[in-house]
């Protein structure tokens, strides 16, 4: 548990600042006085002040923070202010948490695909890929089908079944297919401790035949020249970027038409133990796992919901379109709602995570 905590904290740590770092760059850049960037949040270890800015290590690990002079509408009349700034500069500071979270999603895949990213096996590879590590591994289980039952779990490796092992994961389905009424034993590996289960395959009406509930695939540890590396990285970023609005999108409409969060929303609570189940599995699974963490973050914070820099990106457009911008007491007092709201959203999902895990 410890160690869990641990990798947890520095990846959020990694994740958080990097983002704030591009706050704070494209400040300095456009002409902001930066006051204050901190890694980690108050109450403060230690500061050093460097020319206008104070660089600070602080006692909560979890990211950090940048305090741009005038960032809440205040000093309009001092150049060195964010408040006095043209919109477009405005615009550049807000978004480039966002895109420097994105451009670290793109390195991370990419130097995943080049020392060898955990991924499904197909026919069409290049050539000039290497390929390590295949086995079989169950990608889906049905819940209170016969595997479900069994306790075999999604991730689990197929070792063999009634004894016999297979080269690929069409060679375990036939089998499987062709032993209907068979009680089967089905070894598997989690966690590189060796299970074994006796299970019958019975109708399913989610799949209309007989069958074990589960879904397998073959993986392998794909490595790429790092010349391909590069361009799976950035493909893969904008498949995933897809994926990722439309499970933003369902969350969304599940809040708001039937007032609910799905089970699958996990916390920081949620975050943390995946993240140990993770990094247990090895370095490769821990990149990628945190590939998908720092373009999780990119998109949530470029949503326009108050408090997040999509919805002070919101804002600046209204600006821009309406010629003046939104008083400072209303925007703030918006802002302050939204975060309220994302805080009980967080507090909600953190007491379900919990509860997952004493009941597990």
């Amino acid at each position: 548990m410890f160690f869990t905590i641990i990798i947890f904290l520095l990846l959020l740590s990694i994740l958080v600042f990097v983002h704030e770092f591009g706050h704070f760059i494209t400040a300095k850049k456009m002409g902001m006085k930066v006051e204050e960037f901190g890694f980690g949040f108050p109450p403060r270890l230690f500061g050093i002040k460097r020319g206008e800015t104070i660089y600070s290590i602080n006692w909560i690990p979890l990211g950090g923070f940048v305090k741009v002079k005038g960032e809440s509408g205040e000093f309009k009349e001092e150049q060195d202010s964010f408040a006095s700034k043209p919109v477009w500069k405005r615009f550049i500071v807000l978004v480039a948490g966002v895109v420097m979270n994105l451009i670290l999603t793109v390195v991370l895949l990419s130097i995943g695909f080049w020392i060898g990213i955990p991924s499904v096996v197909h026919k069409d590879l290049p050539a000039s890929v290497d390929i390590n590590d295949k086995a079989i591994r169950i990608i889906s289980v049905l819940p209170q089908s016969p595997a479900d039952q069994s306790g075999m779990q999604m991730g689990d490796k197929l070792i063999s079944i009634d004894g016999q092992t297979f080269e690929d994961a069409d060679g375990a389905r036939l089998f499987i297919e062709e032993a209907q009424g068979q009680e089967l034993s089905m070894v598997f590996s989690r966690a590189d401790e060796q299970k074994q289960v006796f299970v019958k395959a019975e109708f399913l009406p989610e799949v209309g035949k007989s069958a074990l509930g589960i879904g397998l695939v073959q993986t392998a540890l794909i490595s790429y020249p790092w010349y391909l590396a590069i361009g799976e990285g950035i493909t893969s970023t904008a498949v995933l970027t897809w994926e990722i609005l439309k499970a933003f999108g369902n969350l969304l409409g599940n809040i708001i038409i039937h007032q609910e969060v799905s089970m699958d929303v996990s916390g920081p609570v949620g975050i943390a133990v995946m993240t140990g189940e993770v990094a247990a599995l090895g370095l490769n699974y821990l990149i990628q796992f945190a590939a998908l963490l720092s373009l999780n973050l990119a998109i949530l914070n470029i949503l326009p919901f108050p408090a997040l820099d999509g919805g002070r990106v919101l804002f600046l457009l209204i600006e821009k379109f309406r010629g003046r911008a939104v008083s400072e007491k209303v925007e703030g007092a918006i802002h302050n709602l939204g975060f309220l709201l994302l805080m009980l959203l967080v507090v909600l999902v953190t007491y379900r995570d919990i509860v997952k895990l004493f009941v597990s």
